[in-house]
Protein backbone atom coordinates (compact mmCIF):
# COMPACT_ATOMS: atom_id res chain seq x y z
CA UNK A 1 0.00 0.00 0.00
CA UNK A 2 1.70 3.47 -0.93
CA UNK A 3 1.91 6.19 1.74
CA UNK A 4 -1.33 8.08 0.28
CA UNK A 5 -3.53 4.64 0.41
CA UNK A 6 -2.51 4.58 4.37
CA UNK A 7 -3.04 8.11 5.60
CA UNK A 8 -6.47 7.22 3.68
CA UNK A 9 -7.13 4.06 5.23
CA UNK A 10 -5.84 5.50 8.79
CA UNK A 11 -8.52 8.46 8.66
CA UNK A 12 -11.13 6.38 9.19
CA UNK A 13 -10.90 6.08 12.68
CA UNK A 14 -10.09 8.44 15.23
CA UNK A 15 -8.23 7.39 18.29
CA UNK A 16 -9.77 8.00 21.57
CA UNK A 17 -7.02 9.73 22.57
CA UNK A 18 -7.68 12.27 19.54
CA UNK A 19 -10.29 13.88 20.73
CA UNK A 20 -9.38 17.80 21.49
CA UNK A 21 -11.89 18.05 24.57
CA UNK A 22 -10.77 16.69 28.00
CA UNK A 23 -14.60 16.50 28.40
CA UNK A 24 -14.87 14.05 25.52
CA UNK A 25 -11.85 11.84 26.42
CA UNK A 26 -13.65 9.10 28.82
CA UNK A 27 -10.78 7.15 29.30
CA UNK A 28 -8.61 9.82 31.13
CA UNK A 29 -11.84 10.15 33.27
CA UNK A 30 -12.32 6.96 34.06
CA UNK A 31 -8.23 6.51 34.91
CA UNK A 32 -8.92 9.80 36.71
CA UNK A 33 -12.07 9.29 38.87
CA UNK A 34 -13.16 5.56 37.94
CA UNK A 35 -16.17 4.63 36.56
CA UNK A 36 -19.16 6.08 38.79
CA UNK A 37 -19.53 9.47 37.49
CA UNK A 38 -19.13 8.36 33.88
CA UNK A 39 -22.27 8.54 31.74
CA UNK A 40 -23.53 5.86 29.70
CA UNK A 41 -22.73 6.99 26.44
CA UNK A 42 -18.79 7.94 27.72
CA UNK A 43 -18.83 4.07 29.30
CA UNK A 44 -20.08 3.07 25.85
CA UNK A 45 -17.55 4.86 23.79
CA UNK A 46 -14.88 3.37 25.85
CA UNK A 47 -15.89 -0.04 24.76
CA UNK A 48 -15.66 1.57 21.05
CA UNK A 49 -12.21 3.02 21.22
CA UNK A 50 -12.78 5.32 18.63
CA UNK A 51 -14.73 7.53 16.49
CA UNK A 52 -15.06 7.81 12.78
CA UNK A 53 -14.97 10.71 9.93
CA UNK A 54 -16.68 13.50 11.11
CA UNK A 55 -17.84 12.16 14.29
CA UNK A 56 -15.63 11.75 17.89
CA UNK A 57 -15.84 8.14 19.33
CA UNK A 58 -18.70 10.12 22.23
CA UNK A 59 -20.96 10.99 19.28
CA UNK A 60 -20.52 7.67 18.12
CA UNK A 61 -21.49 6.43 21.36
CA UNK A 62 -24.53 9.07 22.35
CA UNK A 63 -26.07 8.61 18.67
CA UNK A 64 -26.27 4.82 18.95
CA UNK A 65 -27.51 5.07 22.34
CA UNK A 66 -30.29 7.09 21.20
CA UNK A 67 -31.57 4.96 18.24
CA UNK A 68 -31.37 1.60 20.59
CA UNK A 69 -33.24 3.58 23.70
CA UNK A 70 -30.71 3.49 26.17
CA UNK A 71 -29.00 0.92 27.41
CA UNK A 72 -31.83 -1.63 28.03
CA UNK A 73 -32.52 -1.47 24.37
CA UNK A 74 -28.67 -1.49 23.39
CA UNK A 75 -28.70 -4.61 25.63
CA UNK A 76 -31.61 -6.37 23.57
CA UNK A 77 -29.88 -5.80 20.35
CA UNK A 78 -28.35 -8.75 18.37
CA UNK A 79 -25.26 -9.14 16.55
CA UNK A 80 -26.89 -8.43 13.72
CA UNK A 81 -28.83 -5.04 14.37
CA UNK A 82 -25.59 -3.44 15.61
CA UNK A 83 -23.44 -4.43 12.85
CA UNK A 84 -25.50 -2.50 10.80
CA UNK A 85 -25.69 0.91 12.93
CA UNK A 86 -23.67 3.75 11.68
CA UNK A 87 -20.30 3.89 12.86
CA UNK A 88 -20.18 0.29 14.36
CA UNK A 89 -19.37 -2.26 12.02
CA UNK A 90 -18.85 -6.12 12.79
CA UNK A 91 -15.76 -5.45 15.01
CA UNK A 92 -17.49 -3.17 17.48
CA UNK A 93 -20.73 -4.84 17.06
CA UNK A 94 -19.15 -7.74 18.34
CA UNK A 95 -17.05 -5.52 21.28
CA UNK A 96 -20.44 -4.14 22.58
CA UNK A 97 -22.18 -7.77 22.70
CA UNK A 98 -19.33 -9.29 24.60
CA UNK A 99 -19.09 -6.26 27.05
CA UNK A 100 -22.65 -6.47 27.91
CA UNK A 101 -22.50 -10.26 28.19
CA UNK A 102 -19.44 -10.11 30.75
CA UNK A 103 -21.43 -7.36 32.80
CA UNK A 104 -24.68 -9.98 32.39
CA UNK A 105 -22.74 -12.73 34.00
CA UNK A 106 -21.39 -10.62 36.67
CA UNK A 107 -24.34 -10.13 38.16
CA UNK A 108 -25.93 -13.29 37.35
CA UNK A 109 -24.08 -16.19 37.47
CA UNK A 110 -25.36 -19.85 36.77
CA UNK A 111 -25.87 -22.06 39.81
CA UNK A 112 -23.70 -24.72 39.92
CA UNK A 113 -24.56 -28.51 40.11
CA UNK A 114 -25.58 -29.22 43.82
CA UNK A 115 -26.07 -25.92 44.92
CA UNK A 116 -29.23 -25.25 47.16
CA UNK A 117 -32.21 -23.27 45.41
CA UNK A 118 -34.04 -22.16 48.70
CA UNK A 119 -36.01 -19.31 47.64
CA UNK A 120 -37.07 -16.82 44.81
CA UNK A 121 -34.74 -14.80 45.53
CA UNK A 122 -31.67 -17.19 44.50
CA UNK A 123 -33.97 -17.87 41.09
CA UNK A 124 -33.59 -14.23 40.77
CA UNK A 125 -30.39 -13.40 41.34
CA UNK A 126 -29.52 -16.32 38.69
CA UNK A 127 -31.95 -15.32 36.02
CA UNK A 128 -32.16 -11.81 35.93
CA UNK A 129 -29.03 -10.90 33.79
CA UNK A 130 -30.50 -13.07 31.17
CA UNK A 131 -34.29 -12.78 31.43
CA UNK A 132 -34.56 -9.04 32.36
CA UNK A 133 -33.30 -7.96 28.79
CA UNK A 134 -34.81 -10.71 26.47
CA UNK A 135 -36.85 -9.73 23.89
CA UNK A 136 -38.87 -12.52 23.18
CA UNK A 137 -40.33 -15.02 26.48
CA UNK A 138 -38.50 -17.72 27.42
CA UNK A 139 -40.01 -20.57 29.63
CA UNK A 140 -37.17 -22.04 32.03
CA UNK A 141 -37.04 -24.84 34.71
CA UNK A 142 -34.59 -25.79 37.70
CA UNK A 143 -34.25 -29.26 38.44
CA UNK A 144 -33.83 -30.19 41.89
CA UNK A 145 -33.18 -33.43 43.85
CA UNK A 146 -34.96 -34.00 47.26
CA UNK A 147 -32.29 -31.35 48.72
CA UNK A 148 -33.33 -29.04 46.53
CA UNK A 149 -30.04 -28.69 44.96
CA UNK A 150 -29.75 -28.33 41.27
CA UNK A 151 -29.46 -31.22 39.24
CA UNK A 152 -29.50 -28.59 35.84
CA UNK A 153 -31.33 -25.87 33.83
CA UNK A 154 -32.60 -25.55 30.61
CA UNK A 155 -34.75 -23.31 28.78
CA UNK A 156 -37.92 -25.16 27.97
CA UNK A 157 -39.63 -23.45 25.88
CA UNK A 158 -39.33 -19.69 23.82
CA UNK A 159 -41.88 -18.03 22.07
CA UNK A 160 -42.50 -14.29 21.60
CA UNK A 161 -42.97 -10.72 22.74
CA UNK A 162 -45.71 -11.10 23.96
CA UNK A 163 -46.29 -14.56 25.20
CA UNK A 164 -45.14 -18.88 25.15
CA UNK A 165 -46.68 -21.51 24.03
CA UNK A 166 -45.99 -24.35 26.76
CA UNK A 167 -47.02 -27.99 27.31
CA UNK A 168 -46.66 -29.80 30.33
CA UNK A 169 -45.74 -33.09 28.59
CA UNK A 170 -43.04 -31.37 26.85
CA UNK A 171 -41.93 -29.87 29.87
CA UNK A 172 -42.19 -32.64 32.37
CA UNK A 173 -40.46 -35.09 29.66
CA UNK A 174 -37.02 -33.86 30.27
CA UNK A 175 -37.98 -33.82 34.49
CA UNK A 176 -38.52 -37.43 34.39
CA UNK A 177 -35.64 -38.40 31.98
CA UNK A 178 -33.31 -36.37 34.38
CA UNK A 179 -34.56 -37.67 37.50
CA UNK A 180 -35.73 -34.64 39.13
CA UNK A 181 -37.52 -34.72 42.47
CA UNK A 182 -39.09 -30.86 42.53
CA UNK A 183 -38.84 -27.90 39.88
CA UNK A 184 -38.89 -24.18 39.88
CA UNK A 185 -39.90 -22.68 36.68
CA UNK A 186 -39.15 -18.97 35.50
CA UNK A 187 -40.04 -17.12 32.57
CA UNK A 188 -39.63 -13.57 31.45
CA UNK A 189 -41.75 -10.94 30.71
CA UNK A 190 -40.43 -8.46 27.86
CA UNK A 191 -42.62 -5.76 28.88
CA UNK A 192 -40.93 -5.63 31.86
CA UNK A 193 -44.13 -5.60 34.56
CA UNK A 194 -43.40 -9.43 36.45
CA UNK A 195 -47.17 -9.06 37.56
CA UNK A 196 -48.43 -12.51 36.60
CA UNK A 197 -51.46 -12.81 33.58
CA UNK A 198 -54.19 -15.25 33.66
CA UNK A 199 -52.59 -17.07 31.43
CA UNK A 200 -49.38 -17.38 33.62
CA UNK A 201 -51.84 -19.15 36.88
CA UNK A 202 -53.99 -21.05 34.63
CA UNK A 203 -50.73 -22.71 33.31
CA UNK A 204 -49.07 -23.06 36.86
CA UNK A 205 -52.23 -24.63 38.20
CA UNK A 206 -51.93 -27.36 35.38
CA UNK A 207 -48.36 -27.76 35.91
CA UNK A 208 -48.63 -28.41 39.80
CA UNK A 209 -51.48 -30.89 38.82
CA UNK A 210 -48.83 -32.95 36.45
CA UNK A 211 -46.28 -32.80 38.70
CA UNK A 212 -48.47 -34.39 41.62
CA UNK A 213 -49.42 -37.06 39.13
CA UNK A 214 -45.93 -37.26 38.16
CA UNK A 215 -44.03 -36.93 41.30
CA UNK A 216 -42.31 -33.96 40.91
CA UNK A 217 -43.40 -31.42 43.44
CA UNK A 218 -43.56 -27.76 41.40
CA UNK A 219 -41.68 -25.55 44.10
CA UNK A 220 -42.70 -22.41 42.38
CA UNK A 221 -42.90 -20.41 39.67
CA UNK A 222 -41.20 -17.01 39.48
CA UNK A 223 -41.86 -14.47 36.96
CA UNK A 224 -39.20 -12.05 35.84
CA UNK A 225 -39.34 -8.52 34.44
CA UNK A 226 -36.80 -5.59 34.41
CA UNK A 227 -38.59 -3.85 37.74
CA UNK A 228 -38.12 -6.93 39.57
CA UNK A 229 -39.76 -10.04 40.28
CA UNK A 230 -43.07 -12.13 41.18
CA UNK A 231 -42.80 -15.45 43.02
CA UNK A 232 -46.62 -17.37 42.71
CA UNK A 233 -45.44 -19.22 45.88
CA UNK A 234 -44.31 -15.95 48.17
CA UNK A 235 -47.49 -13.83 46.38
CA UNK A 236 -50.47 -16.88 46.61
CA UNK A 237 -49.54 -20.45 47.64
CA UNK A 238 -48.45 -19.80 50.97
CA UNK A 239 -50.55 -16.16 51.80
CA UNK A 240 -53.89 -18.29 52.14
CA UNK A 241 -55.26 -16.54 48.85
CA UNK A 242 -54.49 -18.60 45.89
CA UNK A 243 -55.91 -17.50 42.25
CA UNK A 244 -55.00 -20.92 41.26
CA UNK A 245 -57.66 -22.46 42.41
CA UNK A 246 -59.88 -20.83 40.85
CA UNK A 247 -58.44 -21.84 37.32
CA UNK A 248 -58.57 -25.34 38.41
Amino acid sequence: MSGCGMAVAMSHRMPLSTVPSPDARPRERLVAHGPRPLSDTELLAIVLGSGTVGMSVVAVAQALLARKGGLSGLARASLDELRDQPGIGPARGAAIVAALEIGRRSVGERPERGQRIGSAVDVWMHLRARLSVCAVEEFWGLALDVRHRLLWEACLARGSLTGVEVHPRDVFRPLIRGGAAAVIFCHNHPSGDPSPSRQDLDLTARLRDVGELCGIAVLDHVIVGADGFTSLAQEYWTSGRDPLQSVR
